[in-house]
């Protein structure tokens, strides 16, 4: 049987890929990799396609880089392969912290639980001061998302805006459109002013 155009079959799974149907984008770019296994636009297809099953935005940034990136770098695949590691790893480790399922891996050697952080602000007597204390040696171990709520907003209150920024930007997938976390930007906003 004779291999189909694979510029034809691109385009189809491309097209799928681009309209959100990653499950049907995730089979034609597997179909296309069956007859040409080294073809980088359709692996690159498959990890996009598969990460787009479970988060859509990310998939879509991810690809219009890719597009972006193929003819400027030889590296592109590793590149974006590389990318979606880093959020498969950032967001799973994230979001074990904030359900719990780490907390009892973690040695208080290597953090602090948030209450007895909360502790520690009362015996300094203020949050700055108790945070400014441990910011570079100790990590604070949160475990759910009122915990992490509560970090943000004091983080910002006590003039660690940027901090508190960044800690809301690496949740923002974990949480998405939580409408108590984006609030947080605006608390975090107000402060600022």
């Amino acid at each position: 049987m004779a291999k189909i155009n694979k510029a034809i079959l691109l385009e189809r799974a491309e097209s799928q890929f681009l309209k959100g149907e990653y499950a049907d984008a995730l089979r034609s770019y597997s179909l296309i990799l069956k007859d040409y296994p080294t073809l980088d636009e359709a692996k690159v297809g498959v990890y996009l396609s598969d990460l787009g099953v479970e988060r859509e935005e990310e998939a879509q940034a991810l690809f219009d880089y890719y597009q972006i990136i193929k003819s400027e770098k030889e590296n592109a695949v590793q590149i974006i392969d590389g990318l979606i590691s880093s959020l498969d790893n950032s967001a799973r480790k994230l979001e074990d912290l904030l359900t719990g399922s780490l907390e009892e891996e973690v040695e208080y050697g290597e953090g602090i639980r948030y209450n007895d952080f909360l502790e520690l602000v009362k015996a300094r007597g203020s949050f700055k001061k108790a945070f400014e204390d441990i910011m570079f040696s100790t990590k604070v171990v949160i475990t759910n998302k009122d915990e992490f709520i509560d970090f943000v907003r004091k983080l910002s209150q006590e003039g660690f805006d940027e901090m508190a920024l960044g800690y809301l930007d690496a949740s923002a997938s974990l949480f998405g459109n939580d409408q108590d976390i984006l609030a947080l930007y605006h608390v975090v906003k107000e402060a600022k002013s």
